[in-house]
């Protein structure tokens, strides 16, 4: 097995391709082992020493360094536990851990039409790109002209995150939506 990797636009961040499908559907985000019990394959990460943060696409993993953690260092560790997984034959995700489709509900009935053009313009034009850099943006909610953005991945804590959403995803969605005044991004 050969698993490439990738650097991304947060220093932070690596993505890791490991050449076989990771996600059938969705996404899946775990900011802590804790939260990863959920996923051998996240636990397995979460087991290196520096860890920090894992992510799931469909055909990546993306994973977040501590700050004093150095990649050169923690890198063939998560080399190992990423092939060690896919040798074991375990699942990615146990039980009924289903992946996140993304979008949240968070919304008036009256706007349901502006929150449905969000949503499509998201799915179509920024989270495809947003997931070559290995992370993904969901819709939140949508608040009097103010779209909020869930940031997961190599997204959450780039240094180039608010210039993502500010002067790319805002003038993208002001563009075609003209009730869309703002972006801002929310936490988990």
């Amino acid at each position: 097995m050969f698993i490439q990797t990738e650097s991304t636009p947060n220093p932070a961040t690596l993505k890791f391709l490991p050449g076989r499908t990771v996600l059938e559907l969705g996404t899946a985000d775990f900011q802590s082992a804790e939260a990863a019990t959920k996923s051998p394959l996240a636990a397995r990460i979460f087991a290196v020493d520096g860890v920090q943060g894992v992510f799931f696409g469909s055909d990546f993993v993306t994973v977040t360094k501590a700050d004093a953690a150095i990649w050169d260092h923690i890198k063939p560790s998560i080399l190992g536990a990423i092939m060690e997984h896919y040798q074991s034959g375990a699942p990615v995700m146990q039980g009924e851990a289903a992946a996140s489709g993304g979008h949240a509900n968070n919304h008036a009935a009256e706007d349901d039409d502006i929150v449905r053009q969000i949503k499509e313009l998201l799915d179509t034009r920024v989270r495809p790109a947003v997931a070559q850099d290995g992370g993904d943006i969901t819709f939140h909610g949508f608040d009097r002209g103010v779209v909020y953005l869930h940031m997961q991945g190599a997204c959450a804590g780039c240094p180039s995150s608010t210039l993502t959403l500010k002067m790319g995803i805002e003038n993208l969605l002001r563009h075609y939506i003209p009730e869309v005044t703002e972006v801002r991004p929310v936490a988990a």
